[in-house]
């Protein structure tokens, strides 16, 4: 595929991996983006995981045409982008490999690899690799989501190769919703804790020219690409992009599922829009992503041995490692005979910051009752 006359894409799909970094479901698969740029110098940008070698070294060598690159540029160690360096160095071994001082210390982890000068370059920010028309600039972004990252931009074509960042699950073509569902929740599971880092780099993005934003996941970013940054920018503060309730709720034996639908019931019946999550059916991914883009949520959970509903405080734990805030929360508790789950998720909400809760807050003792219907009627008139 041609990103432009000079700029190929070497790229493969993974239709056969099922979970990506061995936790998050991917049922359209994953792409592992690399790219070519042929010059007077030719540069590699990044190499695939080890799973697709074969095919990656198959569609270089056919872009290639008889030549050899030059350069391999690495822009993240982490293996689903790395895998194949030992194999393109094994396959041409007058490559030079181009990276920041982190990479080189980290790369002797993963690859029995001996570097030379004559087959390391070392680049640091605002640094300048020539290929001849076309030249590359580097703009590290340490923690988005490694401390090596660094992403570059070729200024004859205007394009920012743009590492992990504006990737995507899926391996076909998607529209800008459809990318924003999915692009949502692979920053916000993956990325999403350094959002201090990602607006970093945006702020230094936004002083270069962009036409075109190449990732290393999911496609090529042309057009419209204020619709993406914008995105970004909005994920990576921590800002909700939908104005509505996420309901999440685990439940036993069906009762606080109960609640937690007659509440969604009457969110709606208000006007408000609704998203409800069962923490035993769906994957903790797509839950993440919602919390992150709806601006309040209510969480609804029975207590268990006296203290939460495991998968209720697995789910405070996620929100927790991903620096979750800035939301409007109501609770829900069911218990027997000595309700405790509300104390539980006030504790665990509170180590969060700036989460405002609800004043009310819902306890069931075992069942749904009229006076419980009545105190959901009014921590539905607290959220909206």
């Amino acid at each position: 595929m041609e990103i432009s006359k000079d700029i190929k894409y070497i790229g493969v799909e993974d239709k056969e991996l099922d979970l990506f970094e061995g936790q998050y479901p991917i049922p359209d698969g994953v792409t592992y983006n690399s790219y070519v740029i042929m010059d007077e110098k030719i540069a590699v940008m990044d190499t695939v995981d080890k799973r697709k070698t074969d095919e990656w070294l198959s569609n270089l060598a056919e872009t290639l045409c008889g030549r050899e690159p030059d350069y391999l540029v690495v822009s993240h160690l982490e293996p689903d982008h790395a895998g194949s360096i030992g194999a393109l160095v094994s396959k041409y071994p007058n490559i030079a490999i181009v990276s920041n001082a982190k990479v080189f210390n980290m790369i002797g982890q993963f690859f029995d690899i001996k570097l030379t000068d004559n087959n390391k370059v070392v680049v640091a920010e605002g640094d300048t690799l020539a290929l001849g028309e076309h030249t590359l600039s580097f703009v590290m972004a340490p923690m988005v989501h490694w401390p090596e990252v660094m992403v570059e931009y070729e200024h004859k074509e205007k394009i920012l190769f743009a590492a992990d960042g504006f990737g995507t699950f899926g391996t076909t073509p998607c529209y800008e919703d459809e990318w924003a569902a999915e692009a949502a929740r692979y920053y916000l599971n993956i990325c999403g804790k350094y959002g201090v880092q990602v607006q970093n780099l945006l702020k230094k993005a936004a002083a270069l020219d962009i036409n075109m934003i190449c990732p290393l996941h999911g496609p090529v970013l042309r057009d419209n690409l204020g619709y993406y940054i914008n995105k970004y920018d909005i994920w990576s503060k921590y800002e909700p992009e939908i104005n509505g309730v996420l309901v999440v709720y685990g439940t036993l034996h069906g009762n606080t599922k109960e609640a937690a639908l007659a509440l969604a019931d009457m969110l709606r019946e208000d006007g408000i829009n609704v998203s409800v999550r069962d923490l035993a059916r769906d994957d903790m991914s797509y839950i993440i992503s919602d919390a992150f883009r709806y601006n309040a949520m209510v969480l609804a959970a029975p207590t268990y041995d006296a203290g939460l509903f495991p998968k209720m405080e697995d789910f405070l734990n996620h929100l927790k490692a991903k620096n979750f805030g800035k939301r409007k929360i109501g609770l829900i508790e069911n218990g027997t005979w000595a309700p405790m789950a509300a104390k539980h998720m006030k504790a665990a909400l509170e180590q969060l910051k700036e989460i405002s809760i609800c004043d009310k807050v819902v306890t069931v003792k075992s069942s749904l009752t009229e006076q419980n219907k009545a105190e959901l009627k009014e921590l539905a008139g607290q959220l909206g």
